[in-house]
């Protein structure tokens, strides 16, 4: 089994998180530093930064209503982290994030492989926000946005927006691109004032409020699994 693979079925962290991991040389298999691709076989001794995982406890699946100002980071020595704020009692860690400044919806989980088929690009999986803007929310804004914007050296997929206000409108992505809503606006010469996520996939914040979180239901999780297969 490939190491990334291996890792992230013990709920220890993501494959992403693991190939970081590996990047850093935290990683060991039989004491040997561990390299991209490498396998794990039964009887092998994988530790990392020199001590054992722990066996797979069971998976945890929570929704948090983030509020801004919040980093969404495990690293303690950033403050107000991810993890320090919600202060769950085991290892858990985000499905993709939202910056800084952005609140709304965090699905968390120590579930690696469930990050990694929500996060996947290809898998076209909705995620909905709700935008603030300066200035005027035009059509030209709404068709250009929903069109397609350069950012990143890439263009964005053609997304849904519709207006919900003068200054504010409701944009649906699949993808995640780094802060790309903000960008995507500044292209058009607006500047984001709030961003609030309050979907992902299924998963809706409803009326979860700020800076509390809560369980899946089991029919949110059922639902879920069921868009994932």
């Amino acid at each position: 089994m490939r190491i990334n693979k291996y890792i992230s079925l013990t709920g220890f962290c993501s494959r992403r998180e693991t190939e970081r991991l590996i990047e850093a040389g935290r990683i060991t298999i039989n004491h040997v530093v561990c390299e991209h691709n490498d396998t794990v076989e039964p009887g092998d001794l994988v530790l990392i930064d020199g001590k054992t995982i722990e066996g797979k406890k069971e998976n945890v699946y929570i929704i948090l209503n983030k509020p801004a100002g919040i980093t969404c980071t495990a690293n303690k020595g950033v403050q107000s982290n991810l993890i320090d704020y919600i202060n769950y009692p085991d290892r858990i860690f985000a499905v993709g994030r939202l910056d800084k400044a952005s609140d709304g919806l965090l699905l968390m989980t120590n579930d690696g492989d469930i990050v990694n088929q929500i996060l996947r690009t290809e898998n076209n999986h909705e995620k909905e926000y709700l935008v603030t803007v300066d200035r005027l929310v035009t059509d030209e804004f709404v068709q250009g946005m929903s069109a397609g914007v350069d950012i990143l050296d890439t263009t964005t997929k053609p997304c849904h927006m519709s207006r919900i206000s003068d200054f504010q409108f409701r944009i649906i992505l699949t993808q995640g691109l780094n802060r790309q809503i903000r960008r995507m606006c500044k292209v058009f010469g607006y500047r984001v004032e709030r961003l609030h996520r309050v979907r992902i996939m299924n998963i809706k914040i409803g009326d979860l409020p700020v800076g509390d979180w809560r369980y899946l239901t089991a029919n949110e999780l059922r639902e879920l699994i069921a868009l994932l297969d």
